[in-house]
């Protein structure tokens, strides 16, 4: 059995598609959700499901090694962010080498970086002009949404979208592609 570890923020949109994507597999499931966030939704939602929950703080996150011992007595093999705002330390990272993916609302390398999350992004998109946007699913390493690429995807805008329509025309993506490369990542993890 191969176990994912999400780490999210928010609602947890993404969360829940992945959840429901390997909901009847039997070598695949959603382990924990962990939140830096005590009252964010995805903790309810992931509860729903019957999933274990794990609130952070970041001392916990940033200055010990009590997050990575969870995740590696848990036996984690993937771990998910997915609308996760903090920046990963890099002893995380180096304790799970390349099992580390984030989903960036955007077509990487633009849009990127520190600040550069949620509608944040979509009305950078926006004022831009751009004619296209999409989404980056790609591994974590020690600065924001600079790790290499693993999957892109992008929709045409007409310029007339608000930031708003172009959200929403990406989360669509998003729910539709994050659960799939999750799958095809954890494929390559034991082969």
């Amino acid at each position: 059995m191969q176990r994912i570890a999400i780490f999210a923020s928010g609602t947890g949109s993404n969360a829940r598609k992945i959840i429901e994507h390997f909901q009847s597999n039997d070598d695949i499931s959603v382990d924990i959700v962990i939140s830096n966030k005590k009252n964010a939704k995805v903790l309810d939602m992931a509860a729903g499901h019957g999933i274990d929950t794990l609130i952070i703080n970041r001392a916990s996150f940033y200055e010990s090694k009590e997050v990575v011992d969870i995740l590696k007595q848990r036996k984690i093999d993937l771990i998910v962010l997915a609308g996760f705002l903090w920046l990963v330390p890099a002893s995380l990272i180096k304790a799970f080498p390349k099992r580390v993916i984030n989903i960036h609302p955007a077509l990487l390398p633009k849009y990127g970086g520190k600040g550069m999350y949620g509608m944040n992004v979509h009305k950078a998109v926006k004022a831009a002009g751009e004619h296209e946007s999409g989404l980056t699913i790609h591994f974590v390493n020690e600065k924001y949404d600079e790790g290499g690429y693993i999957f892109k995807a992008a929709c045409k805008l007409s310029g007339n979208e608000t930031p708003e329509e172009i959200a929403q025309k990406v989360l669509k993506m998003e729910h539709k592609y994050f659960p799939q490369v999750v799958e095809r990542v954890l494929l390559t993890i034991n082969n």
